[in-house]
């Protein structure tokens, strides 16, 4: 008996139907590098709210395949090995780690007193907006921005009681920064550098130094309270910490322009909740610093003032510039002028 063969027609539309929901539901799968464990604000944040939004923004067809504590890349190395595109399509860059890849963006850190939370995300978000150089720098490295977190306000916790800022004068304080560093020996304290981590830890314990200038999250991530136990803070001092979440370029323009513009999306979406998220997280920061036994001051905002006058930053800012220009970046002291007209801007 000879069997009857389907007209060409019904085979094309079994097929098709066939096909329809591999296609439906294919997924492009983003490796995310991270150099912090999922227990801080800033990455749970982006656990929870960001990457969750880009896969309902994007309707599933992009998902993040998050890796945290370095287990990718370390924090030094976040920026080479998303601009390779090999190990991650996407990490969490620190700029103060990549000074020389990114020059630029060592200007956010030049500002000892600057805005927070929701204040602090909406001036990142219009330097980026108003002043291409930055985007252009990640470019530059093979990157672009999709999201710009950012961090906690400066606290100076110190292993001996501090009346104020003053007291710091003499003493041996540790901050990661060259900017800071300035700041600390203008304000008449020696600054060292060291590490992040145990050997922090152990030399406030040991008594080697005195204090310690950091955003007030991580010193308490590392106990530092616990043989620092003296902290001045305030949301006026500004740590300038900018962390932007950067894609490899070449993945990044191998998205369909929908893709793009659902991880667009749900940067909008994030950014709206992100301020209120970070003024909690400050108070419960300075809650718990003072139910583990830390003797915190809130420093009043004429003392900031004072400590501002006292780390002579634009002279700062004004050496680094002149440095920038004999190294052949000619748009520091303008991409400078303009950063810091936005920063008088937000704070008026």
């Amino acid at each position: 008996m000879q069997t009857k063969q389907l007209p060409k027609k019904v085979l094309w539309l079994l097929l098709a139907a066939f096909l329809l929901p591999t296609a439906a539901f294919a997924q492009k799968i983003l490796r995310y590098s991270d150099h912090q464990a999922l227990d801080g604000m800033r990455t749970q944040f982006l656990q929870e709210v960001f990457f969750p939004a880009i896969e309902k923004e994007s309707k599933g067809r992009l998902k993040i395949d998050a890796h945290w504590d370095g287990a990718l890349a370390k924090a030094y190395e976040a920026l080479g090995a998303v601009k390779a595109g090999k190990q991650a399509d996407m990490a969490t860059t620190v700029p103060e780690y990549t000074a020389k890849e990114l020059p630029l963006h060592q200007i956010f850190k030049s500002f000892p007193v600057g805005p927070s939370g929701e204040q602090q995300l909406a001036f990142f978000r219009r330097v980026y907006r108003d002043v291409p150089a930055f985007s252009t720098e990640l470019q530059k490295n093979n990157v672009v921005e999709i999201f710009l977190g950012t961090g906690y306000p400066v606290a100076f916790f110190s292993t001996q009681p501090l009346k104020s800022l003053q007291d710091i004068q003499g003493q041996t304080w540790r901050t990661a920064s060259f900017w800071h560093q300035d700041f600390l020996n203008n304000a008449g304290a020696v600054p060292v550098t060291m590490p992040w981590g145990d050997a922090v830890y152990k030399a406030l314990q040991a008594r080697t130094m005195d204090g310690l200038m950091v955003n007030v999250d991580s010193g308490y991530d590392l106990k530092v309270h616990e043989h620092a136990p003296y902290a001045l803070v305030s949301k006026d001092l500004w740590l300038g910490h900018l962390y932007p979440v950067v894609m490899n370029r070449d993945t990044w323009n191998a998205l369909e322009p929908q893709d793009q513009q659902a991880i667009q999306r749900a940067a909008q979406t994030a950014y709206q909740s992100l301020g209120a998220v970070m003024d909690r997280g400050f108070d419960a920061q300075i809650a718990a610093l003072r139910q583990g036994g830390a003797t915190i001051r809130i420093l009043a905002r004429q003392e900031v003032q004072a400590f501002q006058a006292a780390t002579r930053y634009p002279q700062a800012q004004a050496v680094w510039a002149s440095d920038q220009e004999s190294k052949g970046l000619m748009d520091a002291r303008a991409v400078l002028k303009q950063v810091s007209a936005i920063l008088k801007e937000t704070l008026e």
